[in-house]
């Protein structure tokens, strides 16, 4: 890989680099952060050089949605893609690599877009990369996008920044994504335990089966209008279910 410059020529220590990533690791822990798709964006626009913003662009059930954007027009920006079918962020994501075109107004591989992108919302060059979140599973494939007002606005150094901030977004997504299952794993067990203990309970102090208690319960989450795992706490806390929720 190539030395990181920075626009005026002079090479960045890989510090740089590393000061990227702690920089995105504490946006994505931060509490005022909304997501880690925020903190990606963010630092993309604060750490590659030529970036005036960034979004981040998800495909799911054959749709693509912008799921972050660092301001209206890099929103506008990929919805125009999503409405011509085509574009550098869509065949990113579709073709598995990284496109950088350097000039949209003069690309022939988006002609339509291009003209429009730098017309109408005044982009002419971009970085655009498919994230790799495989970890994450197979209903999460998202794209980083990166804009610029100027014609090569994007050199090969600022290329490499992208692609390294693009892998360590994937792995932070992933992260997250497997965080997230993990605590609704946790919560569903501890539910299901609570359940079956309130179930075991109502067996024991009423001498029911175990068909008829969990009926009960059923029935009184029915009648309530209260969660099953509500009531099935209330049972834990008194041993009984009230009668006025039966």
């Amino acid at each position: 890989m190539r030395p990181f410059t920075d626009p005026h020529g002079q090479q960045q220590p890989l510090r740089a680099v590393l000061d990227m990533f702690a920089e995105l690791d504490k946006y994505v822990t931060s509490a005022g952060q909304r997501n880690t798709f925020d903190a990606i964006t963010r630092v993309a626009v604060e750490r590659v050089p030529g970036a005036r913003a960034a979004s981040i662009t998800t495909l799911r059930h054959g749709k693509f949605s912008t799921v972050s954007a660092t301001d209206d027009l890099a929103r506008r920006g990929d919805a125009l893609q999503y409405e011509l079918g085509s574009g550098p962020c869509v065949d990113a994501i579709l073709d598995r690599t990284l496109y950088r075109p350097e000039d949209l107004r003069h690309d022939d591989r988006w002609p339509e877009y291009g003209a429009r992108a730098n017309k109408e919302l005044g982009w002419t060059s971009m970085l655009s990369y498919r994230l790799s979140t495989d970890l994450a599973g197979d209903d999460v494939i998202a794209g980083l996008n990166l804009y610029s007002e100027r014609a090569h606005g994007f050199d090969a150094a600022a290329a490499d920044v992208g692609l390294l901030l693009a892998t360590h977004s994937a792995l932070a997504i992933a992260a997250d994504t497997q965080r997230d299952r993990a605590d609704n794993l946790e919560r569903a067990l501890a539910t299901s335990r609570d359940i079956g203990v309130a179930v075991g309970v109502l067996m024991t102090r009423h001498e029911l089966t175990r068909e008829q208690a969990f009926t009960l319960l059923r029935i009184a989450s029915q009648n309530s209008n209260r969660k099953l795992r509500d009531l099935a706490a209330d049972v834990l806390e008194s041993g009984e279910l009230p009668i006025s929720e039966y």
